[in-house]
């Protein structure tokens, strides 16, 4: 061996056990590289990623007004199943890709006071500020770590076999049908709960308080839709009720779907809190990548899941405009494919059965699923 020749370090991590075949120079580069992919993107932002979401603002308000006037006639059938799809369509884009795109500051360097991160309030009866709470602060910063992140399983579901099992989760694959069908109702006591757990010093039951504070997010919302729209529609009032029920549904059942699909596929892997302990920035990008899948699709689509379809890319850089995460998913690929990392991607129709399979298997015990080869 030369003298002059440079052996490399090992890479010496807390996660060495799963990133054995990369060395500190490895992970280091990673993170120069991914960096450099945000600071590239960070610098080009202008006027054609503002028109973008203000376009999409216009799609959504479209789509809304088009659907309530349609409703007003929805005693007729084609009026209601027309009013329905508009409405859900809506309701959709404006919990995906507006909602939870600008309430994570992805448009805050615009310095519109109506498209930020501060003032957005979404239609949705989970509160903003606490959903940026338990999603922004803890969920991103410590994906997928037990114990750190509550968005694994959300407190209810066991989505790995590092989570401890309980007689409840036998049935948990109907948890989660019923949670599918009213996820924002889940998300709003889920982060209610969180939220008034970690406040809370006064000795009150942290989940009295946190019914109180959802219910002050849910009474303008139901109001909104179950009683002042429908009275607004006349003779149509009953099926215009179980319109805005449906749409309501259609996307709390499509949001968790992606959501579930970007973040629980067999391929995802979680962490403790012990090999993130002391990470880089380098490790910490690394997590994000493991940590994540991406589902594949059209542009319409992509759009449809506020480009959270590319969750791996949201997860790395969750500040950065929706709309780029498909022009830098390539070069992501890419630094997976050069230092041998997962880039855990497949159709909507295969991640959605991977889920649904792992929580059927999950309901069991440890030594039960040991025993069934499963």
């Amino acid at each position: 061996m030369s003298a002059l020749q440079i052996v490399p370090e090992p890479y010496e991590g807390k996660m060495s056990p799963i990133l054995g075949h990369l060395t500190g120079d490895d992970v280091n580069e990673i993170g120069r590289r991914l960096d450099a992919i945000r600071d590239e993107v960070l610098a080009d932002r202008g006027e054609e990623d503002a028109a973008y979401i203000r376009r999409l603002i216009r799609i959504h308000r479209y789509l809304e007004v088009s659907g309530r006037l349609t409703l007003l006639a929805s005693i007729l059938p084609p009026a209601w199943l027309t009013g329905t799809t508009l409405l859900s369509l809506a309701k959709i884009i404006e919990n995906m890709e507006l909602g939870h795109n600008i309430m994570h500051g992805q448009w805050d360097w615009m310095r519109d006071p109506e498209i930020h991160s501060t003032t957005w309030e979404w239609d949705n009866v989970a509160t903003s500020q606490d959903w940026k709470m338990t999603h922004n602060s803890m969920h991103h910063t410590w994906t997928n770590v037990i114990g750190r992140d509550e968005d694994v399983g959300y407190g209810r579901l066991r989505v790995t076999k590092d989570q401890d099992w309980e007689p409840e989760h036998l049935f948990q694959v109907a948890t989660n049908l019923l949670l599918m069908t009213f996820f924002e109702y889940g998300i709003s006591m889920y982060d209610s709960a969180v939220n008034s757990e970690s406040i809370s010093h006064d000795g009150l039951d942290s989940r009295k308080k946190a019914i109180a504070k959802a219910w002050h997010k849910i009474k303008p919302q139901a109001f909104k839709d179950y009683i002042a729209f429908p009275l607004l529609s006349g003779i149509s009032a009953p099926t215009t009720f179980t319109a805005n029920f449906t749409a309501n549904v259609v996307r709390n059942m499509w949001t968790h779907t992606v959501i579930f699909c970007g973040h629980f596929p067999d391929e995802v892997q979680y962490f403790t809190e012990d090999q993130v302990e002391g990470e880089s920035k380098g490790d910490w990008y690394i997590r994000q990548m493991m940590g994540s899948a991406n589902i594949e699709g059209s542009k319409l689509f992509h759009t449809m899941t506020g480009n959270l379809s590319h969750q791996i890319e949201h997860h790395l850089f969750p500040d950065l405009p929706s709309n780029r995460y498909s022009e830098i998913a390539p070069q992501v690929r890419e630094i997976c494919d050069e230092y041998d990392l997962p880039y855990t991607t497949g159709r909507l129709s295969k991640q959605n059965f991977e889920v649904w399979r792992k929580l059927a298997i999950l309901s069991l015990p440890n030594d039960v699923i040991d025993k069934l080869g499963l």
